[in-house]
């Protein structure tokens, strides 16, 4: 049961995309959503988020995020292939405008 109550995580409110924003966020495993005026811009997830969200900082595209939220899970391989699994169906197949041409990465 005790394992079951980790998964049990929920996500965050949703924090400003800057480094003070994401100087909040643990160093520790999990999946974030960023995105500007309300369109996703890009699904993530690391097994250290605080790190990867200050990398994704400085990417040209991901950069532009205004916003994001996240949620620590130790499955956040998993987590994050049915956030994109989802995100697709309800987009015509397509991902987020910042992880085009990650389709063969499947």
């Amino acid at each position: 049961m005790a394992a079951e109550q980790e998964e049990m995580s929920v996500w965050s409110d949703w924090l400003d995309f800057d480094r003070a924003g994401v100087e909040q966020v643990p160093e520790k495993p999990g999946v974030y959503l960023m995105h500007a005026s309300m369109k996703v811009m890009h699904i993530g997830g690391s097994d250290n988020m605080r790190q990867a969200l200050l990398d994704l900082l400085a990417d040209p595209c991901a950069g532009k995020a205004r916003r994001f939220h996240y949620m620590p899970t130790e499955s956040y391989a998993q987590v994050r292939e049915q956030m994109l699994k989802e995100y697709a169906d309800k987009h015509g197949g397509k991902l987020p405008s910042c992880m085009e041409g990650e389709e063969d990465r499947k």
